[in-house]
Order: C-alpha cells, then structure tokens, then sequence
C-alpha cells in the first residue's frame, strides 16, 4: 500500500485547494475526489473533509496524524485497509475501543482511487491547533460537553483568559505572569494580582524612600507561599475512572514528575505545601530534587496501607526550623477516627535581623474526601487547630502568625470552610452529608451527634488540646487567680458536654476569593472527569491593616501576615480548552495555589 500512499502528497499551503489541473467531481457526488489531472497536480480534500477541524486530529509520537474519530489514543498504529476502505485507518492499542465513523463522509467506495499522505501533516497545515497535543472537545466526558455546550469553539487559536480584566473591590492590579511555560502554546496563562498598595512595583519605590527610616517598630519580611496537590501514582492508578479523558502516557510517573517539578522551579516559592506526596517517590525521587533547589523537606506519611503524605518544604535562605510536628487523625481506640489521613505542622523562624523570637506557624494537611462523613472530617481538623494551638503558642497568650495550606475537600461555603474562616460553628441539627458542601443532594442524612467527638480524645470544643490548656492555666498569673480560671475551665468545660458550638482562637482568612466578582464565576483549584471545583485553600493570620482581616484579629495574635499577591485561579470553562487536568503540561490533577506575603512584627 506504500505506493498507493504516495499517490496524493496533499498541498496544505494550495489557495486553490489543488483545484488547478484537476478532473471535474464526480456528477451527483459532490463530495466526492477526483482522480489526478492531466497536470500532475494531486488531488485535494474535498471541502466537507478539510471542515473536520481539530474533532480529527490526534497526537501521535510528537506529529499531528488525521484520524477519523475520537478518542484517538497515543498508543496507536497503522492497521492497514478495511474492505470497505481503500485507505490505512488508525487502530488503537487497545482493541477494546469503540470505533464509529462519522456518517458525513458518505459511501466509502468513491476513495477507491485515491490515498492519503499523512507523514507530513504538520501545524502549517489547514487545521489550526492551539496545542499539537491536545485533545479535541469530542475527547472530554459527556457530562463535561452537555455543560459545556454553547461555549466557543475550542477549535479557535489559543484563546486568552479573561482573567486580567476582572479586578476586585479591593482594588488588585493585575500584572501579567512572565514565566518561561506560559509562553507554551496549549498552556492557560494564569496571572499574578498584586494588591494596588502593596506591590513590588510600589515597594521598590517605598524602600528607596525609607532606607533612612529603617529602625521602624515594623520588621518587614516577605516571602511565598505554595499548596499543591501533586496526585499521587498510586491514587491515580487506583482512580483511574477520573482520568478517562487523558492520553496514557500523559498519567506516567516519568512524564509527571518532570512537569511538576518544573512548575516548582518557575513558581520558586520560599515554602512548599505539598500534598498527596508517594512515600517511594519523596525517598528516591522529590526530596533530593528539591534539596537540590535549596529547600529543606520535612514528611509525614499516612497511617494504615496508602504509600502518600504530606510534606513541608521550605527554602534554608529564607527560614530555619525551630520544630516539626507530624499529626495523625487515626486513633486506635475511637471508632470515629478510623482513616489514615494526616497533617503536619511546622514553626519556622525567619532569617531578617529583627526581633529573636520572631516565628511563623505553617500547617499542612489533607482531609478525608468522603462526601458522606463530616463528622469525620470536623474531628480531623479539629485534631489539626488544636495541634496548631499548641505550636504556635507565644508566652503571652498570644499566636505566632499561621498559615495553614491544604486539601481540605470542603467547597467554599460549606459549613467547614465557614468554621475555619468564622472561627464558630453550631452544628446541631446539621447532617453529616452536608457538612463539606461536596454533593448538592448529600445522600448522608444522619444529623451529628453532639458532641461529634468523644470526650478521652483530649480536644475541647474549643479546639485545643484540654490537659496543655489546663497546665497553661496552672502557670499563669498568682495562685488565687489561677483557681478562679480553674474554676471557670471547669464551668467550660462543663457547659460543653452538651453544646453543638465549636470555636476556635485563630482569625484567619482566605487567600482566593473563590468567585470572579464581576462574573460570579467559581474559581476551580481541581478539574478531572467527574467534577471541577475549590476544595484547595490557603488561610492565614491577617495583619491588623489587611484589607482581608477578620474582626478581632488583634485580640489574637502577635503582628500578623499581610496579602501582597497571589497566582489567580481558573474557571472550568478555561481548564477544559486544554482537556482539563491533567494535561499535556499540567501534571496534576489540582493546581498549584501561590501567594505572597509579608510578616508584620510589632
């Protein structure tokens, strides 16, 4: 069949569409190809195959191939011709695809004298692709293309985001980012947004104008922060019904990886939060690569049989470590506590000549995904602000600034997101289905008991641990005052055997928004074949002159952390105009958050 394939070498670049020295269709088949002319020239495509567009391209070893429907696999091979088919057709790896031929190319018998040539089908040619390796919109799950259905065509170049013309009420400028990868073709460029008051461009000039003004009582100190949920392997292999829109070989660990860490290299954070990190993969692979950036990694892997954890990493220039404590939610003899999932939390000291004991609290976890177990999920984080109490503790009473980063699957709004961002929550008659937000109809009905958690795991309503709190009440003030608080704790203590409040002590905020305000579209931190929203956050201890800072937040905390920037999020409708994650240059099925802050010491 090889010399029947170079009969048609196909003119890409022809104006005339290789019209010229060309037979007449065909009478009654318009469609159809004409046999060669008396010119030489070789036919073309008629016009009803040239309009197939991107819906019949795929990616095949690094060229663009023309195939005949979706999905196309990267793993396919030339299986020679059909008996109604005189032209080699595409056959995937896997033999247990389903393939339909579109209806719109008519009777096969009228390509009986004619061939295609598909070795050089480059990007020049007349299919445009925003990306030679990214799949078209016929690729994606059904339910993602009925919601998406009335958007544009993906099919048009590169599409922009509209992320730069959607500013806030709290007046952010919007520069855009200068990284290496956003100039990648199939890549979604994500902006950086500068709070107007704070940006770099406005501090050059504040530090030229205040270097004689530096024994201020304010030390300022900036630094980034990443969460990022880089998928483990394991899970990926275990789930991999969420994958089904993405190539193989773009879900292998020794493409992955490479990507990921490239992410790491260009976002440059001062202190990575990393999630779902696979033990062997940090032992053999992660930790030495990122020691080799300069950072110092700390991990805790999960309890039970799931080979992942969570890992601290944080770069020895810019901070050194005073302590680390790993948190594990599994308790052997509560029957509520019976998952693997883990936290830890870190008290790093900033390398700037201010005061000695100056420290910053990071915290890092990932809650248990179970739509259907809040009450699980409330303990375990419960677990997580009681340990972080306990770190961050200051000898006056008082909590060292706290930045707390993970994967909380809990959706904005959500009473859990609430608690953290409120700092109360009354659960009583809240069903334990409803307390992530996850699923719009929660089939877990069962309202929480009060209280969710039994009294020997040694945390109060408050959310601290109830024996340190009781110590710390013991050391503090003369001993007739002591008794009186004593008293008081008891009182406490008491009163919440039978209450459904939570509290706890933390003023924190929410780095993201979570919506676009002029839109109100949702901001989305992961996107695979099942669902696409927030459930990735970073929170922290406000400044008291944040723009973002809760009421109160003086009462709480020494100085505090101000917002000067972030790396802005992406709707649905953005991720899927490159088959949604992970993808070609995206690795993971989350995307990595970033934000930059400033230590206020007072």
């Amino acid at each position: 069949w090889r010399q029947r394939r170079a009969e048609l070498a196909l003119s890409w670049n022809d104006p005339l569409w290789g019209r010229r020295g060309c037979a007449e269709p065909i009478a009654g088949v318009p469609w159809a190809v004409p046999a060669p002319g008396p010119a030489g020239r070789p036919p073309m495509l008629a016009r009803h195959v040239q309009r197939l567009g991107r819906d019949c391209i795929a990616h095949w070893n690094g060229s663009q191939i023309l195939t005949l429907n979706n999905p196309v696999y990267s793993c396919m091979r030339w299986g020679g011709h059909y008996p109604w088919a005189s032209f080699p057709l595409p056959i995937p790896a896997d033999s247990s695809a389903n393939w339909r031929f579109p209806p719109f190319l008519g009777p096969w018998r009228q390509f009986q004298n004619c061939n295609w040539q598909l070795d050089n089908f480059m990007q020049s040619s007349c299919f445009h692709l925003p990306n030679p390796s990214m799949k078209s919109e016929g690729e994606e799950p059904l339910t993602k293309k009925r919601r998406l259905s009335g958007q544009h065509d993906t099919s048009t170049p590169e599409k922009e985001t509209n992320l730069s013309d959607q500013e806030e009420a709290l007046c952010l400028s919007v520069a855009r980012n200068e990284e290496k990868h956003s100039s990648k073709k199939g890549t979604i460029k994500r902006h950086w947004e500068y709070f107007c008051q704070h940006s770099r461009t406005m501090e050059m000039i504040e530090n030229k104008e205040t270097d004689q003004s530096s024994t201020e009582s304010e030390a300022k100190f900036d630094f980034t922060v990443m969460s990022y949920n880089i998928l483990s392997q394991n899970l990926l292999e275990d789930n991999s019904h969420l994958y089904r829109h993405c190539r193989q070989r773009l879900l292998i660990w020794t493409y992955r990886f490479p990507n990921i860490l490239q992410e790491i290299k260009q976002l440059d954070a001062d202190v990575l939060c990393l999630q779902e990190v696979q033990e062997d993969h940090y032992r053999t692979e992660i930790k030495s690569s990122l020691e080799s950036l300069g950072y110092h990694c700390e991990y805790k892997m999960r309890t039970g049989r799931k080979p992942d954890g969570c890992a601290i990493c944080f770069k020895t220039s810019k901070f050194s470590l005073i302590s680390s404590n790993p948190v594990e939610f599994f308790r052997h003899d509560i029957p509520l506590l019976d998952r693997d999932n883990v936290g830890l939390v870190l008290l790093l000291q900033p390398r700037f000549h201010c005061k000695t004991n100056a420290a910053i609290c990071i915290a890092n976890t990932h809650l248990l995904y179970n739509p259907r177990r809040g009450d699980i999920k409330l303990t375990q984080l419960a677990i997580l602000l009681a340990e972080i109490a306990s770190v961050a503790a200051q000898k006056d009473g008082a909590f060292c600034p706290i930045i707390i980063c993970g994967d909380f699957n809990s959706v904005p709004g959500s009473p859990l997101y609430r608690f953290i961002k409120e700092g109360k929550l009354n659960y009583e008659g809240l069903a334990i289905g409803k307390v992530s937000g996850q699923e719009q109809f929660p089939r877990g009905q069962r309202i929480l008991s009060i209280p969710i958690w039994p009294k020997k795991l040694g945390i109060s309503q408050n959310c601290v641990y109830e024996i340190k709190q009781q110590q710390r009440e013991e050391n503090a003030g003369e001993k007739l005052e002591a008794g009186k608080l004593d008293n008081a704790q008891e009182i406490v203590i008491t009163s919440e055997k039978v209450s459904s409040k939570l509290q706890h002590r933390f003023k924190l905020s929410s780095v993201y928004s979570h919506y676009f305000p002029e839109t109100g579209i949702p901001e989305v931190t992961t996107c695979h074949s099942r669902s696409a929203v927030t459930v990735d956050y970073i929170f922290y201890s406000a400044a008291n002159d944040d723009p973002a800072a809760q009421p109160g937040a003086e009462d709480s905390c020494c100085g505090g952390l101000k917002l000067l920037g972030r790396l802005a999020l992406l709707t649905e409708k953005d991720l899927w105009t490159v088959n949604g994650l992970p993808n070609e240059n995206n690795s993971s099925d989350h995307l990595p958050l970033l934000a930059e802050f400033r230590l206020i010491e007072r």
